[in-house]
């Protein structure tokens, strides 16, 4: 088996990885949201819908203050 980021072989230290480096890009991947999967749950879009008009409403009230 190869690292799954570079296709180098892998160093036992950081097994499945090469090297540090691929380990960390990988973690970064991982916390970003990068490997996320998608969801056809209708109550995962709900919760998305409302996190979004929450978010839209927070900015849109932070916009108003400067105005003011």
């Amino acid at each position: 088996m190869s690292c799954p980021m570079c296709e180098n072989e892998p160093d036992a230290k950081y097994k499945p990885f090469c090297s540090k480096r691929c380990a960390d890009l990988d973690l970064g991947k991982w916390l970003n949201g990068s490997y996320a999967l998608a969801s056809n749950d209708p109550d995962d879009s709900d919760a998305l819908i409302d996190a979004m008009e929450q978010a839209l409403d927070g900015s849109e009230n932070d916009q108003n203050k400067k105005l003011h």
